[in-house]
């Protein structure tokens, strides 16, 4: 389960206050797969890393329970000076897992070949895209982070992203941003909206993708 207790954040973007969380209370259930769903800009990422702890709300507070992945997704925090296998090794001793294990996972699932053993800095985003995914399922968590994850990489690929994903998902839960409504209604069971600084829950994931659609047209 994941509170959110009168969380409120912003930022500056090209000399504008951008106000991503105003006064927001939700509270998201364990064991379920959401749609978190927004326009552009709304703060959907900077929502993710606050619940991953990578990013603090500037008031407030969010509460967590279990085991709970770091955002991957196509802006993942992969240090570009250290290898693939680096990286792995690195996330592996955060999450108090394996270093070994993680990386024979990541080495046979993402396929870099000998890139695994070079700096992220020369990967393709293809590549990064590849390894942070294949880091976040080298581990086991209540509830998967990923932010248009599924959305680089060659089809051969995405199929099999998709097929352990969903395998992972069969025992945990996960809040999934994607813009590509026909992936969010294979892997997801309830939606959430945020939109003006507001994150609005439907227990009806059909309700949660006609909101958006509507805002997304105005």
């Amino acid at each position: 389960m994941i509170v959110l207790e009168n969380v409120e954040k912003s930022y500056l973007r090209k000399d504008c206050r951008v106000r991503v969380a105003n006064c927001m209370n939700a509270t998201l259930p364990g064991g379920v797969s959401i749609a978190l769903l927004g326009r552009n800009g709304a703060g959907k990422s900077t929502l993710l890393r606050m619940i991953a702890g990578t990013a603090r709300p500037d008031r407030g507070r969010i509460l967590t329970s279990g085991r709970i992945s770091y955002p991957v997704g196509l802006a993942s925090a992969l240090h570009g000076d250290l290898t693939g296998a680096q990286n792995a090794r690195f996330v592996a001793r955060l999450y108090g897992t394996s270093s070994q294990d993680v990386c024979a996972f990541v080495a046979d699932f993402a396929e870099l070949g000998a890139a695994f053993h070079e700096p992220v800095r020369h990967y393709s985003s293809g590549m990064k895209a590849r390894l942070a995914f294949g880091i976040n399922m080298a581990m086991e968590f209540d509830t998967y982070l990923l932010d248009e994850a599924l959305a680089a990489g060659d089809a051969e690929f995405i199929r099999r992203s998709r097929a352990l994903l969903s395998s992972r998902l069969q025992g945990a839960g996960a809040i999934i941003v994607s813009h590509a409504m026909g992936q969010v209604r294979k892997l997801c069971s309830m939606g959430a909206v945020l939109e003006n600084g507001q994150l609005r829950l439907y227990d009806d994931l059909e309700d949660a993708i006609a909101i958006y659609e509507r805002g997304a047209a105005a």
